[in-house]
């Protein structure tokens, strides 16, 4: 606490001193030295005095400051003095027990001798304006104003320290202060119940605490009470906790001399040793702060002034101290910034948003009452005087000051104006200093309320940049258009204006009314919208600063602060009441900025807390470590608080499709259509995203705020705003829409009169749909217009008074109307009617005329019109019918056209029994068993052929019909076994029917038929033995041999596949080694691809040198294939066989379609390998001359001729090219065109089109399996069928 002043010691001369704050107004503090009293009166305008040496009474006239003597008029020296504290007696006690009772009113002076038999020592003045006095005579008396004495009683010891109050009790009296209190002999504290005068209580406490110095009441009804030996104790007087001691607490070391109370500060303080001690009232074990008189040896009495914002300490030398223990709460914000009293005589300047910018400081010479803030000025003052500062950058500089003809009790500022409150009238005046360009001197200055305002009282008023605001007492506030210099705009209010809040640009004004209602009221529209939840204690109320809160407000109470939020929403102007927020103890609001509000305290210093509905921002950037019910506690704050970006960002954390549904809801019902937008496409949900972006551009307000409803599903409130847009049908396209018929009727009566037999149409279908048939005819024929425009339109009508007719058994003019009607549909839909109301024969009619010949053929038969059901029969496509009818038609002994019927009913059993029982067709009963494969049918055909003594053919259709184990016993009776197998075939019968087979076979000796059964059942061991026995043929095909290889590879035994390879190398006496094809087979079915391909290439060597070109190079190509589909790697002397057989196969294939180049090319490559060809060496060497000539490789055409005229090539030649290759050697022609060059595609060097190796970078190069020209990086494809390289642009060709 700070040190305001202090008294040094013997200011009074030698001894202690006594002081006395002035009451109510607490400005003065009187002292003295020796005196026996000294008391201000309630008002604190008089101070009384007196001595023990005198009978005279000192008053001093605080205002006049003036000194009046007062003669008691008693003879003794006087001893006691108090004021009245509710009226304007003086109580004067004397030694000798007298009273003097002095009204300074009327200067009346009323002496009561004997009052007492001894010195009045102390008494006090209740608040029904009772006199308590206690003497030495050990009596307490109680008189009234006049002196007269109603209650007394005898007291045990001396009293002192008496005080009045209220003692709690179970049932409150009207009383008021109905207890005296007094200290008896410093031990006890006695209470006397003026109520209950007969049972006074006394209360004692422990020695320890040694004797009572001083207490006081607070509060319900409790004390608190200070002890000598540094204790004091807090008790209640409510009788059932008397005796109990509510608190406890040794404040001081040795001794305490001093308590103290502030009820508006909420402190109590204990005065003890060399130090006072400052707790908290309401909890007491809180010490809020200790003061600590390093110059003194202990501390005398201590007081608080009223307010509590002085605290006066005296010691027993004699000096006083005065402390500041409470600034004036006195504080104004602009924009961001706040300026508020730090000091009795300083004003800080401070920006809690902006931290960057420096606090200023202002020393003021006189302690401000008020102080004013705008844009770049700071006013302070008090009484009738402002003094104004400019804000710079480098500080406050003194600006001007000005005098105004009253008292001042609030000054706003802008940054030109200034506007000072004062007596129900507001001054507004330039700013000295301020330059006013054009103005001229009436607009310098005006006194507001002007003559034609008239008789009124400007209770309240505010600057914004442009307006002068303000309310009066008549209940109007006024605009005052400063720019103009004349009212703008005036709202009138039923009763008088209190307070007024605008917002920074006064488009929003938050109005407080006599009546302790609040309001919001927008000067544009005269809406006075009522703040909902408002508490009569508010005090006051802050518009947020931040733009993205600019609708949110607060109003405050000492308490609480409450959170409004004003939007213009779907259902118009809202204020909706959004959180409370706890105040802390002793802090009142200055700004609002971002849901953040900046207060002062009592200490001088700022802080700042979040609203209620702003917590979550603490939480913000940690959403990992939250669970998603905190989370979705922090959404509801953000939507209920208007800040939707940061509920997307919640509702990103939580994915909740609930939580994105109800903020793209709350942005709808705030008309934030872009908002909504992207809200709704984050969510998928296309069909509202086009619906909003056709209406976001609407300027209508009502018009889009009736979308919106709709949106929402308000639909009256949607329709209200529609009727109030400039697009009423809106409401009407709405209701349509909605299937709301009888309101959409209802409005387009009144809108779009034209759009009602449409309207009637809709919902007269809507009404046969739910089975109400009389109205939905009336509103069908409602809905006629008979407009050649609408034919489509009254057609409907007419289709449904058709229907609706028929169903209201009005069935002559239903079917009139269907069968007069070109629509098939309808004609189908009246049949249906009429089948269900079972008239047969108008049903069968509109079907047939509808072309529906199934229904009709159908409804004929129920009716048995059968002549009918022949017309329409080729129409009809429903087997049924066709089964019904074939019947009937076997039924009359017509078995063709019965026959003919089943087959388009597909009856096929019932097909192949009219063939054979009636017809005698076996030849047609056979075939339509094998074309529709029926099971039955087979069965019958099958007993059919039994019965002709045809076992083949039974037990082929035993087969097909399933039943295998009779046609198995037929075949071995009638022993065709061979017939059965051939028939059962690989995937007709079970593993127990082919093992049946093969015991028969083996039986009969037949190991080829046995091996193939016993593979089909699986036992692979014991048909590769009846294999083995099969006589092998070197014809070039042995089956048992592929099938013993087909066991190997299911088995996937190494036992059987090494007998199996060892039986095919072993050599035949008669045949010699087995075919090699044999053992490629094998390895490919175990899949041994590596040893396949090894075999492969022997196979492909071997077919290649006996002159099969194709076989070897389809069984390389195959085996190529197998290896990549295994992801196995080609052998180099695999891929090397496979270029030379596939490049002389092409060769072939350019030379007749006449590119002789590219088959010469191709054919030197295979010449140069012309010992791997050795059944054609001559034919390829004369084919490659021949090319080589004619394409112009005659370098090539002369090197290979030579080699044919070679001894033992020449005579092979053919005698017609012997004599042409004879000149090519003799006279040599070397000229060679040259290879084309292109480019490598591993590293681009160009090389031959030809060379499949790059000399550059040793890479092996892909070939084209078109050209066989090496591939380019630019043109590489793959072909579709083969799956090889080739170049893309030779496919194309």
């Amino acid at each position: 606490m700070k040190r305001v002043f202090h008294l040094p010691p013997k200011s009074h001369g030698s001894g202690g001193i006594t002081f006395s704050w002035q009451k109510t107004i607490g400005n003065l503090i009187a002292t003295t030295g020796n005196c026996v009293g000294m008391d201000w009166n309630k008002d604190g305008d008089y101070l009384a005095v007196i001595t023990d040496r005198s009978s005279i009474i000192l008053l001093w006239d605080a205002h006049t400051l003036r000194l009046y003597e007062i003669d008691s008029g008693f003879k003794d020296a006087l001893s006691f003095l108090s004021w009245s504290a509710v009226g304007p007696q003086l109580a004067v006690g004397s030694t000798k027990g007298n009273l003097l009772l002095y009204n300074h009113s009327t200067s009346r002076k009323v002496p009561i001798l004997g009052k007492h038999s001894r010195k009045i020592i102390c008494g006090c003045w209740s608040a029904e304006n009772l006199l308590a006095l206690g003497s030495e005579d050990k009596t307490l008396t109680v008189s009234n104003s006049d002196g007269d004495t109603l209650k007394q009683t005898s007291l045990r010891d001396l009293p002192s320290l008496t005080q009045f109050s209220e003692m709690k009790s179970d049932e409150r009296s009207g009383m008021g202060d109905n207890t005296v209190s007094c200290v008896i002999g410093g031990k006890t504290l006695f209470l006397y119940n003026l109520q209950d005068p007969e049972n006074p209580v006394e209360l004692a406490f422990q020695t320890r605490y040694g004797h009572i110095v001083d207490y006081r009441w607070y509060g319900d009804g409790y004390i608190m009470i200070g002890f000598s030996q540094g204790y004091f104790v807090i008790i209640s007087t409510h009788m059932k906790e008397i005796g109990q001691e509510l608190f406890q607490a040794q404040d001081h070391k040795n001794n305490l001399s001093s308590v103290a109370i502030s009820t508006s500060l909420g402190r109590c303080a204990s005065a003890g040793d060399d130090r006072v001690r400052i707790r908290d009232l309401n909890e007491p074990s809180d010490l809020v702060s200790i003061i600590t008189l390093e110059d003194e040896k202990s501390v005398g009495r201590v007081e608080w002034t009223e307010d509590g914002q002085l605290l006066a300490v005296a010691t027993p030398k004699g000096s006083l101290h005065i402390f500041l223990t409470k600034l004036p709460m006195l504080g104004v914000a602009c924009q961001t910034r706040i300026a508020y009293l730090t000091s009795l005589l300083e004003v800080t300047l401070v920006d809690p948003v902006d931290t960057s910018v420096q606090a200023k400081n202002l020393s003021v010479e006189v302690e401000p009452t008020f102080i004013g803030l705008g844009p770049e000025h700071l006013a302070v003052g008090m009484n009738n005087r402002i003094w104004f500062h400019r804000i710079s950058e480098s500080g406050i500089v003194p600006q001007s000051s000005e005098e105004y003809l009253g008292t001042v009790t609030s000054v706003k500022l802008n940054s030109e104006y200034a506007a000072a409150l004062f007596e129900g009238k507001v001054m507004l005046h330039v700013l000295e200093g301020e330059s006013t360009g054009a103005r001229d001197e009436e607009r310098e200055r005006r006194l507001f309320p002007d003559k034609s305002l008239g008789n009124m009282k400007i209770t309240c008023h505010d600057l914004t940049p442009d307006f002068l605001i303000f309310g009066t007492d008549t209940g109007s506030v006024y605009f005052f258009y400063m720019e103009d210099w004349e009212f703008s705009h005036d709202i009138k209010h039923t009763c008088g204006i209190k307070k007024i809040f605008p917002n920074l640009y006064g488009t929003r004004v938050i109005i407080f009314d006599d009546r302790a209602e609040a309001f919001v009221c927008n000067p544009l529209t005269d809406h006075m919208i009522p703040i909902p939840n408002f508490n009569a204690r508010t005090m006051g109320a802050m518009w947020d600063q931040n733009f993205n809160d600019q609708n949110l407000f607060v109003t405050m109470t000492d308490v609480v602060v409450d959170a409004y939020y004003m939007e213009d929403a779907v259902e118009g102007p809202t204020c909706e009441h959004i959180c409370t927020t706890k105040l802390p103890y002793d802090h009142s609001p200055l700004l609002l900025n971002g849901g953040q509000v900046f207060m002062h305290n009592q200490g001088g210093k700022l802080a700042s807390m979040l609203l209620g509905s702003h917590s979550y921002l603490d939480s913000l950037d940690k959403l990992d470590e939250l669970t998603v019910k905190e989370m979705q506690a922090m959404f509801n704050l953000a939507v209920k608080a208007r800040r939707y970006k940061d509920a997307w960002i919640l509702a990103e954390h939580m994915d909740s499709p609930e939580r994105w549904s109800e903020l793209a809801k709350a942005t709808l019902t705030s008309l934030d259509i872009p908002l909504a937008i992207r809200l709704y496409r984050e969510m998928g949900d296309v069909g509202m995203v086009m619906a909003l972006q056709q209406i976001e551009s609407h300027e209508d307000r009502n018009l889009l705020a009736g979308y919106a409803s709709m949106f929402l599903e308000q639909f009256d409130l949607a329709q209200d705003l529609f009727l109030a847009s400039s697009a009423p049908v809106a409401a009407l396209d709405m209701r349509r829409d909605l299937l709301h018929w009888d309101s959409a009727l209802q409005l387009a009566k009144a809108l779009a009169p034209e759009e009602i037999p449409f309207i009637s149409k809709e919902y007269a279908q809507q009404l046969e749909f739910t089975g109400d048939y009389v109205n939905a005819l009336m509103h069908f024929e409602k809905g006629i217009t008979r407009d050649p425009k609408h034919l489509d339109h009254d057609d409907a009508c007419m289709a449904g008074i058709a229907r609706v007719s028929l169903r209201l058994n009005d069935s002559k003019r239903g079917v009139a109307i269907a069968t007069q009607s070109k629509n098939k549909f309808l004609k189908r839909d009246c049949a249906a009617i009429l089948e269900n109301m079972r008239q047969w024969q108008e049903a069968a009619t509109l079907y047939e005329q509808a072309g529906f010949y199934d229904k009709a053929v159908a409804v004929y038969i129920r009716s048995k019109n059968l002549t009918k059901i022949g017309e329409l029969l080729p129409y009809v496509s429903s087997p049924k019918l066709h089964l019904q009818y074939a019947k009937a038609r076997e039924a009359e002994g017509r078995y063709r056209d019965a026959v003919e019927a089943y087959k388009t009913a597909k009856e096929w059993e019932s097909v192949i029994r009219v063939c054979l029982d009636h017809l005698s067709d076996p030849e047609q009963a056979v075939k339509v068993v094998r074309e529709s494969g029926s099971v039955e049918g087979a069965k019958l055909v099958a007993n059919f052929f039994i019965k002709l003594s045809d076992y083949s053919s039974a037990i082929q259709f035993l087969v097909m019909s399933k039943c295998l184990i009779e046609a198995f016993q037929l075949a071995q009776k009638h022993g065709q076994m061979e017939t059965y197998a051939d028939i059962i075939g690989e995937d007709g019968a079970t593993t127990d029917d082919y093992l049946s087979i093969a015991k028969h076979f083996e039986n009969d000796r037949n190991s080829y038929l046995a091996g193939k059964f016993y593979l089909l059942a699986g036992n692979y061991e014991r048909a590769l033995k009846h294999f083995f026995r099969v006589p092998y043929n070197d014809s070039g095909e042995n089956k048992a041999l592929d099938l013993a290889i087909e066991a190997a590879g299911r088995a996937q035994d190494e036992k059987l596949t090494n007998q199996l390879i060892e039986f095919l190398m072993m050599e035949d006496d008669r045949t010699g080694p087995k075919d090699a094809k044999y053992l490629f087979r094998l390895y490919m079915a175990l899949k041994q691809f590596k040893e396949a391909a090894r075999t492969a290439v022997i196979i492909a060597r071997e077919e290649q040198n006996a002159g099969n070109y194709r076989v070897a190079h389809d069984l390389l190509f195959g085996m190529m294939q197998q290896l990549r589909g295994n992801s196995i790697r080609v052998p180099a002397e695999l891929e090397a066989s496979m270029l030379l057989l596939h490049s002389y196969i092409i060769a072939r294939m350019h030379i007749r379609r006449g590119d002789h180049l590219a088959g010469a090319r191709l054919l030197i490559r295979v010449a140069e390998s012309i010992s791997r060809f050795p059944a054609h060496v001559v034919p390829i060497l004369t084919s490659t001359v021949v090319e080589c000539q004619r394409s112009g490789l005659k370098a090539s055409a002369f090197g290979y001729a030579s080699m044919l005229v070679r001894p033992e090539y020449k005579d092979q030649v053919d005698l017609k090219l012997r004599k042409k290759i004879e000149t090519i050697v003799r006279r040599p022609d070397k000229t060679e065109l040259e290879d084309e060059q292109t480019p490598c595609p591993y590293c681009g060097t160009q090389m031959p089109s030809m060379e499949l190796q790059c000399q550059q970078c040793r890479n092996n190069i892909p070939y084209c399996i078109v050209t066989g020209k090496h591939m380019l990086k630019g043109d590489f494809s793959y072909c579709p069928n083969c799956d090889f390289p080739a170049l893309f642009s030779q496919l194309q060709r």
